[in-house]
């Protein structure tokens, strides 16, 4: 039986914590017979919270050790401005070290990084705060703009629901599509919502200075079917290169090649789930140039291929 074990430590996000228990308890074999062996592992009594408000204390048989011999340990969201505990940092080491896939929900994102398991990544976290992962972290590659990342062995999810999505996409990952499918409907979700699918992120610009991104990237949004280079986007914003990619990088929280990238496969995607174009239209009306291509980032993203991705959503 695959085990599954979940960090709980002192300030964990309620939800968050019992996400990852609801979904992989759900998996079921054709007897009805559990999939997963799932673990909370938490350091003695702590307090699980709900938007900053002690929600209710928990007790676990397992203790933060436990999750070391896991096949899988996830990392609930908790205060990003606190500093996890050494012995919490120790065990997500040594688990990855030893080859565990390590997941977190939300600002869970935080206690990855500070374990150092996101340097040289692409990781996400709850939108309103991808800023300060970035600032605070900056070897870790922060996309604000998608519900989840899978990095292999390494996934990071964006806020509360979205820790959903992630633990079905590793449930899809181990079972395959229709065992993923069983579970989302015993949890009444979705069955598919893309790692790629965007967040409902508001993007302001800082107070008192005026959005001056904002026509390049509806210039870019225009022009997904066309070759764009950064040096392209940096004149249409009069901007230098540096300039431009520095800007990005405070207002969007990413590069703007990546930002680009990410709005083709949306685009991608929407072509997909509404018209009946062939892939080798759609790669061209994207900008992606061939079907090889579109089919490397869109698996990158996504989790799966164009044409799976086309079928899976018109079957539901």
């Amino acid at each position: 039986m695959r085990v599954v074990a979940v960090l709980a430590f002192d300030g964990v996000v309620a939800f968050d914590l019992t996400i990852p228990c609801q979904v992989f308890a759900a998996a079921r074999q054709v007897d009805m017979t559990p999939v997963y062996d799932v673990r909370v592992c938490a350091e003695q009594v702590v307090t699980a919270t709900a938007w900053d408000q002690d929600a209710f204390r928990i007790s676990s048989r397992y203790g933060l050790d436990d999750a070391l011999d896991a096949d899988t340990v996830i990392v609930p969201g908790a205060d990003p401005d606190r500093p996890p505990r050494s012995d919490v940092l120790r065990v997500l080491r040594e688990a990855a070290a030893r080859g565990a896939r390590v997941a977190s929900i939300c600002t869970g994102a935080f206690v990855l990084a500070a374990a150092g398991l996101l340097d040289g990544r692409r990781a996400t976290t709850h939108w309103r705060l991808a800023d300060q992962l970035a600032r605070d972290f900056p070897d870790v590659e922060v996309d604000p703009s998608v519900l989840f990342v899978d990095e292999g062995e390494i996934l990071t999810s964006a806020g509360v629901a979205a820790g959903l999505d992630l633990c079905l996409h590793m449930v899809r990952r181990d079972l395959g599509a229709a065992s993923a499918a069983s579970v989302a409907r015993a949890i009444v979700m979705p069955p598919l919502r893309s790692g790629g699918q965007a967040q409902f992120i508001e993007h302001r610009p800082p107070d008192g200075e005026p959005d001056d991104l904002a026509p390049a990237l509806r210039w870019m949004q225009d022009n997904l079917d066309k070759p764009l280079s950064l040096a392209d986007i940096a004149g249409r914003a009069a901007m230098s290169t540096r300039s431009l990619s520095r800007h990005f990088r405070i207002r969007m929280g990413t590069t703007p090649l990546r930002w680009l990238l990410d709005r083709r496969v949306q685009r991608a995607r929407e072509l997909l789930e509404t018209t009946d174009l062939p892939v080798d239209r759609i790669a061209q009306t994207t900008g992606f140039g061939s079907v090889e291509t579109l089919r490397h980032h869109f698996a990158k993203q996504v989790g799966t291929s164009p044409r799976n991705y086309r079928a899976t959503f018109r079957a539901f």
